[in-house]
């Protein structure tokens, strides 16, 4: 979407995995994971104003966290794109920073897809362009299936994406009890736990377009096996439910009334938690909506 004055502006929602299985450790040192992908209501947005140089300003509850400037995967992605495209049209990002970092919400890689996204606007390119999806690629293994916000099974290293799937929209809680887990970590402490373990594959076809009580079923059996390495590294975890991508937040599943009264009793209890009631398969298309 484009606010007066050439400014072009899009949210970056938060990834949330809602199974994740993940494989032994390749030769090449990654994983191969098979992940059922949605996209939460809670967001961080990035706007863009065309200059003739590259910059980024970061404003938001979470600025500090989210590290310095020079290394965010935004300009990452701006500056590999701009080896691909000759000529390509730059300018000045305000990213506000809602989202915790180091999280297990791909806030770092959805900041990342939006900007690609915005460049892409900008310069006129499609969004099948194969360039674009090369860069997010290359920027990060969550920064493909954030490109195109929609839910998808996630495989391979992330480089392998599904058609976007029918979901039923499904209400949450999420929380994060400010614990920053670093995903290195965890992944070593996975394969200290499971030495050649092989990675399950499901069909996505089946999860086509399911009942939500169907769903939450087919949830019930599919796990985030990256749980029980997060638990050894920070047992807090272990007395909520379950975790996104490599954690620290977990998300339950409720009625609407039940994730507004549960966010509240949440954010009472535990005050200094990020806690937001939301949904996961609202119609976030990626732009921001003033």
């Amino acid at each position: 979407m484009r606010p007066p004055g050439g400014i072009a502006a899009e949210i970056a929602p938060a990834k949330v995995n809602l199974t994740l299985r993940v494989g032994g450790r390749r030769p090449d040192g990654y994983h191969n994971i098979e992940s059922l992908v949605v996209f939460a209501g809670e967001s961080d947005a990035l706007r863009l104003t065309p200059a003739q140089s590259l910059s980024l300003a970061v404003e938001g509850p979470f600025v500090v966290e989210c590290g310095p400037v020079e290394k965010n995967l935004i300009t990452k992605a701006a500056h590999l794109l701009a080896q691909d495209v000759p000529g390509l049209a730059l300018g000045h990002f305000e990213l506000t920073k809602n989202l915790p970092a180091a999280a297990g919400l791909g806030g770092g890689s959805a900041d990342a897809a939006a900007a690609l996204r915005l460049l892409a606007r900008l310069n006129e390119l499609l969004s099948h362009d194969a360039r674009l999806h090369a860069v997010a690629a290359a920027v990060g293994a969550d920064v493909p299936v954030c490109l195109d916000p929609l839910p998808r099974i996630m495989r391979g290293v992330g480089d392998v994406l599904s058609e976007p799937l029918a979901l039923p929209p499904l209400h949450a809680v999420l929380v994060n009890p400010g614990i920053a887990t670093a995903t290195k970590d965890v992944f070593a402490a996975f394969d200290a736990m499971n030495a050649d373990k092989a990675v399950e594959c499901t069909a996505a076809s089946p999860l086509q377009k399911l009942s939500e009580a169907a769903l939450i079923t087919w949830l019930s059996d599919h796990p985030n096996d990256l749980e029980p390495p997060a638990i050894a590294l920070h047992p807090q975890i272990g007395n909520l439910a379950r975790m996104s991508g490599s954690g620290a937040t977990c998300f339950g599943l409720f009625s609407e009334a039940g994730a507004q009264a549960a966010a509240q009793t949440l954010h009472s209890q535990h005050p200094d938690w990020w806690v937001r009631a939301t949904m996961f398969g609202e119609n976030l298309d990626g732009n921001s909506p003033a």
